[in-house]
C-alpha cells in the first residue's frame, strides 16, 4: 500500500473509508507496555509513548534525546548494548528479560526488541512489559507447553479434527473465554470453522462474517505480526512522542510493534461484540493470510505472559504447517484422481474410430473429470450432450466460440451474461474449453440455493452521532445470526477443476490435430507457437533465432527459447525431440514449459536438465530429446553451460576467432546418467555465443565434422573482427537444401562497448 492511498492528517476513520486508515504508523501504543526508539550504536532515545512516567516513573523530557540509561538504568542500558551486539535478528531473540529501577522499586520487564527503517537512518524499538508468567522464559519452556498439542495435531487426518483440537487447547493455554479457528475463502469472507468457549456463551460456530471486518491494510499486518493483543478493547492510547521524526518527517512505523495501538473502529466492533480483551494468531500459507486462531475475554481486560503468546504462536505455526501438509495431501490426491480419468479420457479420445464427440461423453466422460449437471461436447462436426442439458444449447455453444479467452468460467450467468441468460435461463453456471474451429467442450451447472450464516448483518452500517450534530458511520451493533438466501448462482468452479479442464483442452488440441486431414498444418502450427513471440531485449545484448522445417514441411521437434530470469540474467536454450510431426512437436512444448518453470525456479543448467531428464522419463517415457542450456550474466559475459547429447555451443571471441567451445555432454534426456555435468564460459565483449541444432550441421550429404567447420567459419571474424554476427548469413552458409532435418539457430551477441 502507497502513501498516497492514507487518510489526510486529521481525516476521522469510517466504515467507508477505514481500508485506507494507516494503521501500521498510528502514532501510539496500547499502554500496558512503554515503547522506545533509539539510535544506533549511542542509544539516545529518539521517540517514547507518552506512558513512561506511569509505569517507569520517568518524565517523557527525562527520557527524550538522552541515553537510554536514563531511562531504564544503566545495568539494564548495558544488557541491552550485549544483546544488539551479539545476536543479528532481534525477533528471533524475544523476550530480553531487565530490571528496570523505578520509584516503587525494581521492575522485572520483558523487552522486545526489533529495528525499523526511519528515513536513511535505523532505529532500535524497545518495548518493555512488566513481566509474568513462568521465568525464564526460553524456547524449551514454549516447545514444552504445546508439545502434546502437537503430537495431537500430528495424529489429525481431517481438517475439522485440527480445527477442533487448535481451538480447544489454545483456549486450555491462554484462559480466554472463547477462541475460534477463522478460516477466509478466496474473497476473504470469513466463517467460524472451530470454537472453544465458556459454557453461558452464546455459539459462533458456522457464522460468517465480510472482508470488510477485516480491511486489506489489517491483512497485510496479519501476515507480518502473527500474533496481536489488545489486553484492554478500552484502553487510552498512549501517544508517541515526539509523533514525527524531526529529520524525516515521518511517523515511526510500528508494523511489527508488539504494543502497537490498534484501529479505532476496530476496537469499537469488538466493543459492540461485548468483547473487553482480544488477541489474534495468523494461520498462513506460503506467506498468505488463510486464516486466524481469534480469542475473546468478557470479563474485563486480559494480559496473558509474554511466554503463553509465544507458545499460542508456536502451536499457530504448527498448524498452519499441519493445514498447509493436509491440503496439499487432498490436492495431491485429487490430482491423481483427475490424472488417472484424464489419462482414459484421452487415450479414448485419441482412438479415431470412435467419433470424438462421443469419446469425451462416454464413461469415463467430461462429468466424471469435472463435477455438473450436465455437459456438451460440440467437435467433429457433431454435438452430443450428457447429464441435465437445456434447451437453447445452440445459442450456449455460438457465445462460447465468440469468446477471447480459451477457458471460460462463469458462476452467476443471469448477472454476467443476462443476454445468454435468457437462452438458457436453468443454467447458472459455465465452465467451457473453446476450441480451434468452433469447436467447445462445455460443463453446466443449475443455480444452487443456499444460505449463508452472517454474524449480524453484513450488508447493515450503523450510523453513530459526533459531537457538534455530524454523523460517521460505525460497525454494526448486532452480531446475531442473519440468515442471507443466496440465489441465481451455481456451485464455484474449483481451482483444481478449472486447471483439469485447462489441461484437458491442450490435449483435446492434440487429438484434434491428430484427428485432421490437414495434419502437417496444424502440427506446424502447434511447433511455431510453442516457440517464443517475442526475444528479450537487454541492454549491450543481442538476441536472434531462427528455426526452419525440414525438406517438405515436416514439424520437427526443434525449439529455441530465451528468457529473462528473476535474478537478472538470461537463459537461452536449443533443444532437438528425436522424430518428426506432432507427436514430437508435443513432447517439444511439454518439455520447453518444464524447462522454464526449472529456470523461473531458479536451477542452474545442470539441475534444470536432471529435473528434465526427470519429467521426461516419468511423463514421456518413449520420448527422448537433446538440450543444451547457457544462464549468461549480462553484466560480465559469464555463463553456466549444461550440455545434454546436443552440439557443443561456438563462442566468437573478441579477435574474431569462432571456437567449439570444449565442454562435457551428458547423454539425452530421457536417457540421461541422472548428475548431468556443468561448464562455464564466457561471451567477451564485441564476442557472441552461437547455440544451434544438429540439422545445421549433420546432414546425409555432409559429415558433422564438416558441418561443424562450415558453421565456424560462418561464424569466424578474424579478417575484421568489427564486421557485426548477422544470424541469417550463418543460416545461408550452413543450410543445405533437401535437409530430412528441420534446424534451429540461436545466437546471442555481446555489444563491443
Amino acid at each position: 500500500m502507497t502513501e498516497a492511498t492514507f487518510l489526510a492528517p486529521g481525516e476521522p476513520v469510517d466504515l467507508d473509508n477505514c481500508a485506507r486508515e494507516p494503521i501500521h504508523v498510528p502514532g501510539s501504543v496500547q499502554p500496558r507496555g512503554v515503547l522506545l526508539a533509539v539510535s544506533e550504536p549511542d542509544l539516545v532515545v529518539a521517540h517514547v509513548s507518552e506512558n513512561v512516567a506511569h509505569l517507569l516513573g520517568v518524565a517523557v523530557e527525562d527520557a527524550l534525546g538522552r541515553p537510554l540509561d536514563a531511562t531504564v538504568g544503566a545495568r539494564s542500558a548495558a544488557a541491552v548494548r550485549q544483546h544488539v551486539a551479539a545476536w543479528g535478528s532481534l525477533r528471533e531473540r524475544n523476550p530480553l528479560q531487565l530490571l528496570v529501577p523505578t520509584p516503587g522499586g525494581d521492575l522485572e520487564v520483558d523487552a522486545v526488541l526489533h529495528r525499523v527503517v526511519s528515513g536513511d537512518t535505523t532505529l532500535l524499538v524497545i518495548e518493555l512489559e512488566p513481566a509474568t508468567g513462568p521465568r525464564p522464559f526460553s524456547f524449551p519452556n514454549t516447545y514444552q507447553a504445546v508439545r502434546g498439542v502437537v503430537e495431537q495435531l500430528n495424529r489429525a487426518h481431517e481438517l475439522t479434527e485440527m480445527y477442533d483440537i487448535t481451538a480447544r487447547e489454545v483456549r486450555a493455554l491462554t484462559g480466554f473465554d472463547r477462541v475460534m479457528v477463522y478460516r477466509f475463502d478466496a474473497e476473504y469472507n470469513g466463517e467460524v470453522v472451530a470454537e472453544a468457549r465458556r459454557d453461558d456463551l452464546n455459539a459462533f460456530l458456522g457464522l460468517h462474517y465480510p472482508a470488510s471486518d477485516i480491511p486489506p491494510q489489517a491483512r497485510a499486518l496479519y501476515e507480518k505480526n502473527w500474533v496481536r493483543l489488545i489486553s484492554d478493547v478500552a484502553y487510552t492510547p498512549a501517544r508517541i512522542v515526539p509523533g514525527i521524526d524531526g529529520r524525516t518527517g515521518l511517523p515511526l512505523d510500528l508494523t511489527h510493534a508488539v504494543l502497537r495501538s490498534v484501529s479505532p473502529i476496530h476496537c469499537e466492533y469488538l466493543g459492540n461484540m461485548g468483547v473487553a480483551a482480544s488477541m489474534s494468531i495468523s494461520l498462513l500459507r506460503d506467506g498468505r493470510l488463510w486464516g486466524l486462531i481469534a480469542c475473546h475475554h468478557y470479563a474485563g481486560p486480559f494480559e496473558p505472559p509474554y511466554g503463553v503468546r509465544a507458545a499460542a504462536e508456536f502451536l499457530g505455526s504448527t498448524l498452519s504447517l499441519r493445514l498447509v501438509a493436509r491440503v496439499e495431501e487432498d490436492e495431491l490426491a485429487d490430482r491423481l484422481a483427475s490424472a488417472e480419468v484424464l489419462g482414459r479420457l484421452v487415450e479414448n479420445a485419441r482412438d479415431e474410430d470412435r467419433p470424438l464427440a462421443q469419446a469425451l461423453l462416454d464413461p469415463p466422460s467430461l462429468l466424471d473429470l469435472v463435477p455438473a449437471d450436465g455437459a456438451v461436447a460440440q467437435v467433429d462436426g457433431a454435438v452430443l450432450t450428457a447429464g441435465d442439458v437445456p434447451r437453447g444449447v445452440g445459442a450456449l455453444l455460438t457465445w462460447v466460440a465468440e469468446q477471447p479467452d480459451d477457458v471460460v468460467v462463469r458462476t452467476a450467468l443471469a448477472d454476467e451474461e443476462p443476454d445468454l441468460a435468457r437462452h438458457v435461463p436453468e443454467v447458472a453456471g459455465v465452465l467451457a474449453l473453446r476450441l480451434p474451429d468452433g469447436q467447445s467442450a462445455v460443463w453446466l451447472r443449475r443455480e444452487q440455493v443456499h444460505h449463508v450464516d452472517w454474524g449480524g448483518d453484513p450488508h447493515n452500517k450503523a450510523i453513530a452521532r459526533r459531537e457538534g450534530g455530524t454523523v460517521r458511520l460505525s460497525p454494526r451493533l448486532s452480531f446475531e445470526l442473519w440468515r442471507e438466501t443466496v440465489r441465481g448462482r451455481s456451485a464455484p468452479w474449483e481451482d483444481r477443476h478449472v486447471r483439469t479442464a485447462t489441461e484437458l483442452r491442450a490435449r483435446l488440441l492434440e487429438v484434434l490435430v491428430l484427428r485432421s486431414r490437414t495434419r502437417l498444418r496444424a502440427a506446424q502450427t502447434v511447433q511455431r507457437s510453442l516457440l517464443p513471440a517475442s526475444l528479450p531485449v537487454l541492454d549491450g545484448w543481442s538476441v536472434d533465432a531462427r528455426y526452419e522445417p525440414a525438406a517438405g514441411g515436416r514439424v520437427g521437434g526443434d525449439w529455441y527459447d530465451a528468457l529473462l530470469l528473476p535474478d537478472g540474467r538470461l537463459a537461452v536454450v536449443v533443444g532437438d525431440v528425436a522424430g518428426h510431426g506432432l507427436e514430437a512437436a508435443a513432447a517439444m512444448g511439454q518439455l520447453r514449459n518444464a524447462l522454464r518453470a526449472y529456470l523461473l525456479r531458479g536451477d542452474g543448467p545442470a539441475q534444470v536438465l536432471r529435473g528434465l531428464d526427470h519429467v521426461a522419463r516419468w511423463t514421456m517415457p518413449f520420448e527422448m530429446a537433446t538440450v543444451v542450456v547457457a544462464v549468461v550474466d549480462p553484466v560480465t559475459g559469464d555463463a553456466d553451460v549444461a550440455v545434454a547429447g546436443h552440439p557443443r555451443p561456438v563462442v566468437l571471441h573478441a579477435d574474431g576467432r569462432a571456437e567449439l567451445v570444449q565442454l562435457p555432454v551428458d547423454r539425452p534426456v530421457g536417457v540421461g546418467s541422472g548428475d548431468p555435468p556443468a561448464g562455464r564460459l564466457h561471451v567477451p565483449a564485441g564476442g557472441a555465443l552461437v547455440l544451434y541444432s544438429d540439422g545445421l550441421v549433420d546432414s546425409r550429404a555432409t559429415r558433422l565434422r564438416d558441418g561443424l567447420a562450415r558453421l565456424r567459419a560462418a561464424v569466424d571474424r578474424t579478417d575484421d573482427p568489427a564486421r557485426p554476427l548477422r544470424i541469417d548469413d550463418v543460416l545461408d552458409a550452413c543450410r543445405e537444401e533437401g535437409s530430412v532435418d528441420d534446424l534451429t539457430l540461436l545466437v546471442l551477441c555481446r555489444d563491443a562497448a
